[in-house]
């Protein structure tokens, strides 16, 4: 998952804002005491993904895939004043601890935490967004883009985590079911004339997609 030498990485991280108390502790915890912690965001994505909420100043964000709620807090900064973040998860063993973080955050006014399959619970939303972001199960990735592509609005932005798979994304012939949708993910991103996106190698790789005004 880390291209940068350890050394850079660390030097990137020193000269990045840190991340809140809550935060670490969150990233703490979850690497103690959660299972599979490689999927939360970090410091320094966790920085990138404010960053871009800041730069945009959403009104409303969706995030499919939840996990201990890093990357919701992350986002959740840049929102403004009367501004919503849709997050969701189909892991109910976590929802507890993520409430539990959610209240602390100081953003529990604006996070409306969903359970339940994210394939269902898009289709009945009727909002528009501007920044999507999707960090859940990678054989779905091409179904969310395409269910939330018209929830977007024109020049919003829908951003995909892992979209270099720890590098799998080279090996055209795997027969791994991840790694081949992750594969054609990318590959109808990039045919797709509706959008702008850069695929950013940060961490495991960050497609940043611009929906195009037309």
């Amino acid at each position: 998952m880390e291209f940068l030498d350890e050394k850079l990485s660390r030097y990137a991280e020193m000269h990045t804002f840190p991340e809140s108390g809550l935060l670490a502790r969150i990233n703490r915890e979850t690497f103690s005491e959660v299972l599979m912690p490689r999927m939360l965001s970090g410091h320094l994505q966790g920085r990138i993904l404010s960053t871009f909420s800041r730069m945009i100043k959403p009104k409303r964000i969706l995030e499919i895939g939840t996990y201990t709620g890093y990357s919701t807090i992350c986002l959740a900064e840049g929102l403004l004043q009367d501004g919503k973040i849709i997050t969701i998860d189909i892991n109910q063993e976590l929802e507890v601890r993520v409430r539990k973080y959610f209240k602390e955050s100081g953003f529990d006014d604006k996070i409306d935490f969903r359970i339940g399959n994210a394939l269902e619970i898009i289709e009945e939303l009727d909002e528009k967004f501007d920044i999507v972001f999707i960090d859940a199960d990678k054989e779905n990735y091409t179904n969310y883009y395409h269910l939330v592509f018209e929830k977007v609005n024109h020049e919003g932005f829908i951003v995909a985590d892992n979209v270099l798979w720890s590098g799998k994304v080279l090996d055209e012939n795997t027969a791994d079911p991840e790694t081949a949708a992750i594969i054609e993910f990318n590959d109808q991103i990039l045919k797709d004339k509706r959008v702008h996106p850069v695929l950013m190698p940060v961490r495991d790789g960050l497609m940043v997609i611009q929906k195009l005004n037309k």
